[in-house]
């Protein structure tokens, strides 16, 4: 059992829990966390849920199904109830993949701490790949398709592909170009294609477009989502799946329903109750999910404008709430400080200035990177209150507590480097 650790993000969150319950004063950007209330209607579907206490289907109740199945429709994926799979949490559903279809899996290099873990956990070797210049969440074209040549002349057997349109860690979204491109290549070099798409409503700008792989190369595609992040659930632990249509398509769906009958048998019902209701989207759930994209936005704006200004190279966020800086043009002055490598700028962040990020090396990054991960959704507030505030700003970034909390960001980073 060496070497089998609690994932990183959540042994940091718990840590940074310990600290600041013995006092400490931590700005906490290490775990990717809407740290939003939940909206009341939620809770009230919530309750009115407890009524559901029998097992019910695997896959999830007919009218759960339905109203994913609505959800994903709404989004140019023609979908039909026994396309659905409705889980607790996204991750179960992903390693259920790995349960179902064969063959080793291709990252983009960062990724989510997730992925290559669970492929480890199935005896499958998790190859990264660099992504593009200009967004995360996908592999970079070119390295993919020789990615996947040299791991088979090597007698591996890369047979899927994740990508994660919008992008934990980097806060981008890959552009429908690229996203075409990389379909192409694993229609020819028939790959599965397993596209996350949790933060798919969490892009801050509604005009920018979103292509999913699934809309390209739907025979092919299987899309994950959940409540997580969009409606602030994480908690909750809501996930869904949608497969292909066809013969490919149920037997994968099959498969994955074989797996969950054996480990979490059904999404628990009160949560079933939840999901029917935001994945029909009514007004007030459009609403909500518009004003937290547009915090989201602001705050994860102004935590870029802070690391471009010490100086560190970082992609423009576009989507999800994370910003992904790279402190490499200043290496010659943090060597004095002994930053070396991303597990010492997170350790001199924290030390120095209780600031807390994770560290690029825990996302398949080279270690020796001056990379890391900041969640902004953590600096809207410590209570419910002060985050329903911050929510309904018109200008977030003006009220005080966040002001406050960006103010800190901004003096540690202007401190880093003298």
């Amino acid at each position: 059992m060496s070497g089998r650790n609690v994932s990183p993000n959540l042994a940091l969150n718990q840590l940074v829990a310990e600290r600041v319950a013995a006092g400490e004063s931590l700005v906490h950007l290490g775990f990717g966390e809407a740290r939003l209330p939940a909206f009341a209607p939620l809770t009230e579907r919530l309750a009115a849920g407890a009524r559901r206490n029998a097992y019910g289907p695997v896959a999830g109740a007919e009218d759960v199904r339905e109203a994913l199945a609505g959800y994903f429709s709404r989004r140019r994926l023609p979908t039909d109830a026994d396309q659905v799979v409705l889980a607790p949490g996204s991750k179960p559903l992903l390693m259920a993949l790995h349960m179902t279809v064969p063959g080793d899996v291709l990252l983009p290099r960062p990724c989510w701490n997730t992925y290559a873990p669970q492929a480890r956990y199935m005896g499958k070797r998790a190859i990264g790949v660099a992504i593009p210049d200009e967004c995360g969440g996908v592999p970079e074209p070119t390295a993919l398709r020789e990615a996947v040549r040299s791991a088979r002349a090597r007698g591996d057997n890369p047979r899927i592909v994740v990508l994660t349109l919008p992008d934990n860690p980097t806060g981008t979204l890959a552009p429908p170009a690229l996203v075409r491109e990389v379909c192409a290549i694993a229609e020819e070099e028939d790959l599965l294609i397993v596209s996350d798409e949790i933060y798919r409503d969490v892009v801050h700008d509604p005009s920018t477009p979103v292509l999913s792989p699934a809309e390209v190369a739907p025979d092919r595609t299987v899309v994950t989502t959940g409540l997580s992040k969009s409606l602030a659930l994480g908690g909750w632990r809501i996930g869904g799946a949608r497969f292909p249509a066809g013969e490919w398509g149920r037997a994968v769906r099959d498969g994955v329903i074989s797996a969950a009958s054996e480990v979490w048998s059904t999404l628990a019902g009160p949560m079933q109750e939840v999901a029917a209701y935001a994945f029909a989207e009514p007004p007030e759930i459009r609403a909500r999910l518009e004003a937290t994209a547009r915090l989201h936005g602001a705050v994860a704006r102004d935590v870029h404008r802070i690391m471009v200004s010490t100086g560190a190279v970082c992609r423009p966020p576009t989507g999800a709430f994370y910003v992904y800086p790279d402190f490499e043009p200043l290496r010659a002055r943090l060597e004095f400080l002994g930053v070396t490598d991303s597990s010492s700028l997170f350790q001199h962040l924290l030390d120095e200035f209780g600031i807390v990020v994770l560290a690029g090396h825990h996302l398949g990054d080279d270690e020796h990177a001056l990379r890391f991960k900041a969640a902004t959704s953590m600096l809207y507030g410590t209570t419910a209150e002060q985050q329903e505030e911050s929510l309904a700003a018109a200008a977030p970034l003006t009220v005080p507590h966040v002001r406050a909390v960006l103010d800190r960001v901004e003096e540690a980073f202007t401190k880093l480097v003298p």
